[in-house]
Formats: structure tokens, sequence, C-alpha cells
């Protein structure tokens, strides 16, 4: 379909290739202000601990050091949901929580200046382990939340928001159902996705309440708005956003340094560098919040669920800004996957002493899907019923109903995805490797072979609202506002793509103003795979908005109505005559002109991506080796073929499928350490490593916007770790219950041993 347009669906260069290549590409680590201050944080060694006194004197007499606050110098600003941590307390909650801001001339006299402060500790009782958070006389991490049970619920989500799925009557369900299991199931020790380029900030801090912030965020108007309100809303906050090296989510949840570098700039008036390091990166950093379920799962033998009941139990660490939004998100992405009528899932939000939770890609539903599809499958192994055919069978289909992270009721206008998943099985050859649960698709000696397959969809794409202008100028050329940074995805040249399509006019004759909260309109940013349908319908309706303005501003010159009005290539014409035409010059040399464009949330459409996967084990060592993965989705409209690529090979790391093969935090649950907090201890596939990678992308128009598309970059990851855990399950004859399955996993599994 995309052969109708002139852009769309084309192989063209991103606009920020040459920049990328060359090295002239300015990230946050390359900006250097005139006087600019370098921060460190000093960490806590211990979990749960009270600050009983800081000795800063040391580190405020070195030469070089500009700045030591602690928790006693700054303004009691207060981030979380709801909002409950301190940007410093007196109190500390996992190892590595911030005690003290340096701000010196140099990184390294900074470092230095750590070392000459002298900190006194009441160590307190800690606790790692959600069970162990709940019980009675636990040692409790904040006095507003009692039980260490996190307040439920997103209110800016809504009234109504999603804090759980509760609908039909369970019991009756499970009495219809042919067979009824239980089982358990974890999705934990998540590590942060690590993008390259680790979380940064420069602040400048300009009386009396001004802030400029230069940030690496895949959203950067959303820290004018995060950190206006944790600034008790006194502070106006402006933020420029340039290239991001990668966030996956998680540098949405860069708050607390942004304010830690504000305070310094604030008590010294200078500009402030904050850049994490690799360890802190690891270490100090959120994770993807851990995620264990027990449940009961009814069943037909058609494949059909009766009902589904348990317990959610979510580990958000020492703090909660946004684990209420991914649960709700969560829960309304379980019913796209899972078309039951009878459900009793009750989430538990819980605070431990280990690292704050934060956005992953997979946002939620990964959490969740990752334990229920596996606890799906007691099920269907019980009934002999082929987990392809099941997945497929139970996708949401048009005119199917969800409730949404709002609590209300949708009803799904898409396509359906059975065509994809259909010919994403023919290419695997599913049906010929399909050899049953716990068996193994071929076995030679000590390796043995097995197949899995794992669903994800998500009516994010549909998420929040997105602002756009386009401004039209005299010379033939355009600009578009939009506050979206390039974080690696090239969606920046997709809209430019889009503007060009509704212009008429060449690619290079369309910019994209710089990321810059004071001069673009508002924007959520690209996450959840809603920057095609959401970003995009916007610019479109922006590019749109001042297409019709340049009408009628020339109307007049060529006679009849806009309607009658077309351009190409910088000139506007009359298509009943087509002899009729002006440049758009003619609006004259003092005149621009400008569309703007709104999206308004819209959660009748998902996306969905269905990966089969291949792997092999070996049953004397325990090593599991990716073989071959097929990815099968329905995109409406390829924008971008190469990005689009890009996304889907890109299933493995970074919260992929190697999240359930070896990427692991391993946190040592007697000190509170971090042992993985270093680029030896955190794995990662090397290129050596890489497996087969087959894509299937059809192209059904969704009623979307003009170009029918809809976004699928984030689900492309989530799929893979529960169809692993299925595959390696099925190879070695037993099941596995925990992420990722690593080799003294797989040994243990087998009755060999394994020492964790």
């Amino acid at each position: 379909m995309t052969a109708a347009y002139r852009f769309i669906g084309k192989v063209m260069p991103r606009k920020d290739a040459l920049d990328i290549v060359s090295g002239t590409s300015r990230y946050v680590s390359d900006i250097k202000l005139p006087d600019m201050l370098h921060c460190k944080v000093l960490r806590s060694p211990h979990p749960h601990a009270r600050i009983v006194r800081v000795d800063k004197s040391g580190a405020e007499a070195l030469e070089g050091v500009a700045a030591v606050l602690t928790w006693q110098d700054v303004p009691d600003w207060k981030g979380g949901t709801p909002r409950h941590t301190r940007v410093l307390d007196e109190k500390v909650r996992f190892v590595g929580d911030a005690v003290a801001l340096v701000a010196a001339t140099t990184e390294q006299i900074a470092e230095e200046a750590l070392d000459l402060i002298k900190v006194e500790y009441e160590l307190m009782p800690a606790v790692f382990e959600m069970e162990d958070a709940l019980r009675p006389g636990a040692p409790q991490i904040y006095d507003e939340y009692p039980g260490n049970v996190v307040t439920p619920g997103m209110p800016f989500f809504g009234p109504k928001n999603l804090k759980d799925v509760v609908m039909g009557d369970v019991e009756s369900g499970f009495a219809q159902a042919d067979v009824v299991t239980e089982g358990t199931f974890g999705y934990e020790n998540m590590p942060n996705p690590l993008p390259p380029e680790p979380p940064g900030v420069i602040a400048l801090w300009e009386e009396p309440n001004k802030l400029t912030l230069w940030v690496s965020n895949q959203a950067s108007y959303m820290d004018t708005v995060t950190l206006f309100h944790v600034m008790e809303r006194q502070v106006e906050v402006r933020s420029i956003g340039g290239p991001c090296g990668g966030s996956f989510g998680s540098k949405f949840m860069s708050w607390q340094m942004q304010c830690h570098a504000a305070l310094l700039s604030r008590a010294t008036g200078k500009p402030v560098k904050f850049i994490f390091t690799k360890e802190e990166h690891l270490a100090a950093f959120v994770l993807r919040p851990s995620s264990r379920m027990n449940a009961r799962v009814g069943m037909k033998k058609d494949g059909t669920i009766t009902a589904v009941a348990g317990r959610w139990l979510i580990d958000t660490g020492y703090y909660s800004m946004t684990t209420q939004s991914q649960v709700a998100v969560g829960c309304g992405e379980v019913q796209i996957m899972v078309r039951c009528p009878n459900w009793d899932l009750r989430p538990v939000i819980v605070c431990t002493n280990r690292n704050a939770s934060g956005i992953v890609r997979g946002f939620g539903g990964q959490e969740l899907k990752c334990i229920l599809i596996p606890l799906l499958s007691l099920a269907m192994e019980k009934l002999d019923i082929d987990p392809f055919l099941f997945l497929k069978k139970n996708f949401v289909k048009p005119g199917d109903g969800y409730f949404w992270r709002d609590g209300i009721w949708y009803t799904y206008r898409g396509v359906d995805y059975g065509p994809a998943m259909d010919k994403g099985a023919a290419l695997f050859g599913w049906e010929e490797k399909w050899k049953g649960w716990l068996k193994p698709s071929s076995t030679a000696g000590a390796k043995k072979r097995g197949v899995g397959v794992g669903v994800h969809g998500n009516a994010d794409i549909g998420e929040d609202a997105s602002e756009a202008y386009v401004r039209i100028h005299p010379s033939g050329k355009a600009v578009l506002f939009s506050c979206v940074t390039e974080h690696g995805t090239g969606q920046r040249t997709n809209f430019a793509k889009m503007v060009a399509e509704v212009l008429q006019i060449p690619l290079d004759n369309v910019s994209v103003a710089p990321s810059d909260s004071l001069t673009n309109p508002y924007e959520f940013g690209p996450a959840g795979s809603r920057g095609t349908y959401a970003i995009g319908s916007a610019v479109i309706r922006a590019a749109e908005d001042a297409r019709k303005k340049l009408f009628e501003v020339l109307v007049p010159r060529l006679g009849g109505d806009v309607e009658d009005l077309d351009t190409m290539d910088g000139l506007v014409f009359s298509k009943s005559s087509p002899e009729k035409k002006v440049p758009w010059k003619a609006i004259g040399p003092d005149r621009t002109v400008t569309g703007y464009g709104r999206f308004e949330p819209d959660y009748t459409l998902t996306n969905c991506m269905m990966t089969f996967l291949e792997v092999e084990v070996d049953t004397e060592t325990g090593q599991v080796t990716l073989l071959r993965v097929v990815n099968a989705t329905d995109a409406g409209c390829v924008i971008d073929p190469q990005g689009l690529r890009g996304q889907l090979n890109g299933c493995l790391g970074s919260a992929g499928i190697d999240s359930a093969l070896f990427e692991e935090t391993v946190l040592d649950r007697t000190t509170g350490h971090i042992l993985t907090g270093n680029m030896i201890d955190y794995k990662w596939r090397v290129f050596p490593d890489l497996p087969e990678i087959e894509n299937v992308v059809l192209e059904t128009p969704f009623p979307s916007h003009r170009f029918g598309a809809v976004g699928v970059g984030e689900v492309a990851t989530s799929p893979g770790p529960s169809a692993i855990l299925m595959a390696v399950s099925n190879a070695i004859g037993t099941r596995l219950y925990e992420y990722p399955v690593t080799p003294d996993r797989v040994l243990r599994a087998l009755g060999k041993g394994g020492a964790r």
C-alpha cells in the first residue's frame, strides 16, 4: 500500500544520520557551559538507616568544591505516587540512596570530596523479599505505607483508574471449566535495560525561580511537567532535549538526579552537570518491577478460558512513581491477550529495601504476561492444547471489549491479527516443530531443542495527548514543532516524512525544531509505541491545518474555492484548472502560515506482536542457545522500513528475549548490595551470538490516521521472555518457574544441582 506514497514507506536516510556517524551529534555529556560544575553523590552503603550526623567540613574545605548539600540544606521536595519520596532525606532506604551532593570544578575533585564527608548512621532492619515485607512486624519502609503496601491507583489516569481486574463470577467460571490448574511463577531480578548512554542532565538555576535543564530523555517535555510538581509548583522549568543514546523507557525516571543538579546550581549560581557512571546506572538507578503471581486458571477443551483468579505481587523497591501505572496498563493488556469473562486478579504493590522500580519497555504488560502465560500453559498442557492456536484464538478480535488503564470499557475497532500470526507460524514451521508440551523438537545426544511462542499487545499506542505545529514558509519549506527527542528510533525523521507527504514537498525542505519546552507545544513523548499513531496524528493534523490555511491565503489569487486547490513542490494549483498555479512565495515575504494539530487519547486500537523461537539446551552444562526467532505483526502501513526492521531485530536485549536468558540483577539479600553492578557481571549478547531473525510484517490499513499505521516498536521485545521459558521447558522436559533460564537453574530443574 505504501506504493501510493512519495515518502511514506520509502527507504530514505535519517535526517540525523550524518551527525551520528560523524560524531557531531551533541549529547548531554558533550555540552560544556561557561563555569560549569560537576555533581557527584555520596551514596549509602546501608539498605536501611537513619542519618544521625554528617560532617561535611572536610569536603567543603577542599579546593575546587563549590557546594556540599545534605537533607538539612534542601527544600522538602517530594516525588512518587502519591508524593512521598524526598529528594534528600534523613533516612536512607536502599544501598545507593543519596546522602550528600557535591558540586566541584572537576569530576575528580568532586569524587575526592565524597571521601572527606563523614556520616554517622543508625542502622535499621531491612527487608528484601515481598512476602517478608508483608508479614506483621516487618520493617516499615515508609510511614505512609502501613504494612509496606503501596497506595494503589494512578490518579493521572482518571477517577476510575484501573487497580485490578475483577469482573464476572470466577467460581461459576471454574465450574464451567474442563480443567482447573494452579501455580506460581515469577518474573523477578530484572536489571535496568542499560541504554548505552547513561542518565544525564545539566541544570542552570536562574533567579528567582527559573530552571533550565539539558536532559537525556526520550520525553523531555515530561521532565518539565514532573519537576514542576516535585518543586511544589513554584519553579518555572524549561527542558531542552537533545539526542538521547537510548532509554527503553527508563530515563523517564530521571527526576531525582535532575533535582540534585538543580539544587546544586541554585546553591552555587552556576550550571551543574551530572552524568551517572555505569556502576551508578546499574546499581543506583531504577529497575523493572519484580513480579510474582499465584493463580488458578479454568479452561475448556477448545481453549476457552472460563476464569482467572489470583494475587499478583509487585516489588516496587524503595519507592514508587510509575508502578501503579504499570499495574493499570498490565491489567488492561491481559484482557487484550486473554478473552475471559470471569476475573479476580488482585495486584499488591510492595515496598522493599532495594532499588526503586521504574519504566522499562513492555510497561506493565510484560511483567504480568511473562507470568500469566506460563500459568495458562499449565492448563494447556493438561488439555493438550497447542499454545500457538490458543494465543491466536484468545487475542482480541474486532468487536471485543476490555477495560483500559482509565477503568473505561473500550471496543476494539482495529484489524484481526490472525493472518499475521498464521504467516509467522508458517514461516517458522510451527506445525512441524511443535511436538507437544514438555517434549523437545529434536535431540542430538546431550543437546535438546525446544520451541516456544509468545504474544503481546498494547492499547497505549493511543495513550495521552500530543500537540504539534507546522509552519509553512514562503520559500517552499516547512518546520515541524514537536517536543520529541531522538532516542534512537528515527522518529523525528518519520514525522518529517509525514509532513512532507501531506504538503508534497521534498523531505529536505522539512526541518524539525529542537526539543525545547519553551518553544514547542505539549508532548507526552514516544512511549508505549504511541509515536506512530498518537504523535503522528498530531503532526499530520498540524500539516493538514497548515495546508488548509495556505490555501485560504492563496485562493483569492487562483479563484474558485479552497476544496479545489492542491499543492506540489512549493506550488499551489487548481485541480480543475491545473494551469492556474502560484508558488508558496505568493503569500508574501512578510507572512508565514502555521497549522496546529492535537491528538486526544484513543484506546480502541491495539498493536500486536507474536514471537516464535527455538532454543538448544545442553543438558550437561545447562547452557541455553537461542537459535532462531520469527516475529509476526501487522503494522497497518510501514512508515520507515529500516527503522521497523531495526526495532524488530532489537527483540533480543534491553528488556527483551535476553532478559529471559541471562540479563539479571543479583542482589545480596543479606547486605542489600547489587553484585552485578559492573560491565563484567552484567551479561550482554555479543555479535557472534546473534540468532537468525526473520520478520513477518503485514500492512492491513488501520482506522488510525490518513496513513493507516500503528506503532510496533515497544512490543517487539515483549513476547520473547515467556516464549523462552516455554521453549526451554519443552526442550528439557520439565518446567522452569522463574527467569532468567541461567545454566544453574536449568541444571537444578534437571536434578543436577545448581547452587542458587
